[in-house]
């Protein structure tokens, strides 16, 4: 009797997606960004869509969330990391997962603080200069 629930509760995690290491499998139109630009996103209603941010954790890059979109606009689903590579220092891409909701505008900032740890403002000169922000500028028609 135990083994049959330990063996359907594992199943129950395969299936909502956690034996890949991702909450989200499907991150739906992506749209890439990068430190000091800004992207327009044109979407359509009820569509899901991920802002991808090149980042290497290894090297100091730390992407957050710093303003969040208008929720009548868009909804924040989750944060997710994929590795390009096994070894170690492999770089890859954050992925910032959202769905659009009603029609209107909102705009969507990440910030990479670089080599920052745990705090919130670049410790030095060499980190403000490595660290940046991307803007996207969300409209749901």
């Amino acid at each position: 009797m135990i083994r049959r629930t330990i063996a359907a509760a594992m199943l129950a995690l395969l299936a909502a997606g956690c034996g890949g290491g991702s909450a989200v499998s499907d991150f739906g139109t992506v749209v890439k960004g990068a430190k000091g630009t800004t992207v327009p996103v044109e979407l359509r209603s009820g569509q899901r869509f991920s802002l991808a941010v090149a980042d290497n954790p290894s090297v100091g890059d730390e992407w957050k969330l710093v303003a969040v979109p208008d929720p009548k606009v868009a909804s924040f689903i989750s944060e997710e990391r994929k590795t390009e590579g096994d070894g170690v220092g492999a770089g890859g891409t954050t992925y910032f997962v959202f769905n659009s909701k009603r029609p209107g505008t909102t705009e969507i900032k990440l910030y990479d603080c670089w080599r920052c740890g745990q705090a919130t403002t670049p410790p030095d000169e060499q980190s403000r200069q490595q660290s940046g922000e991307a803007v996207f500028t969300v409209s749901v028609k």
